[in-house]
């Protein structure tokens, strides 16, 4: 595909897709956080993987997440579902923001069952504190791999700790 054929506006995920052979177990309140975050992705997100787009690819792209091995895979596929590029990244660094949100969560859910609104309140900024932190270090971790934005990587984190979910 020629530059001039990619405008940047097509810098975007078009599609994205989990590796449901990585997911073991999830829940409705999961679920529902899986389908808001690719919902919210696919509506507005900016996406531009640097190599791709330095060798002339310019999206819109499908996105395939999956975990191996200890390590996020993100394919990079154009429309037609030529795979673009792969980026490998290592999660050693968001096994303790994965845990920490996950727990948050947990109680998150339960407060929403049960505890007054200042209650839920005040656990939902504890989750939203801990999400934006991890997205901080999920864009840390693209630096000079993939271009995005905050929204972008923060649902993106999302969806990495729906793949973490264990039975």
């Amino acid at each position: 595909m020629s530059e001039s054929a990619s405008p940047s506006g097509d810098h975007r995920i078009a599609k994205i897709e989990l590796d449901e052979a990585t997911i073991l177990w999830r829940n409705a309140d999961v679920e529902q956080e899986r389908r808001v975050a690719i919902f919210d992705l696919i509506e507005e997100n900016t996406f531009k993987p640097v190599r791709a787009a330095e060798r002339g690819a310019g999206g819109p792209y499908h996105l395939t997440l999956a975990v191996m091995d200890g390590r996020l895979k993100l394919t990079i596929a154009d429309t037609a579902g030529e795979v673009l590029e792969e980026l490998v990244l290592g999660l050693a660094r968001f096994r303790r923001p994965i845990r920490e949100y996950f727990a948050i969560c947990d109680s998150y859910y339960q407060a929403i069952r049960k505890a007054t609104p200042g209650e839920i309140e005040t656990i939902d900024m504890a989750r939203r504190g801990i999400h934006n932190r991890a997205t901080e270090l999920l864009i840390e971790r693209l630096d000079g791999k993939v271009e995005t934005d905050f929204a972008t990587a923060r649902r993106l984190f999302t969806l990495i700790c729906v793949l973490h979910i264990k039975v």
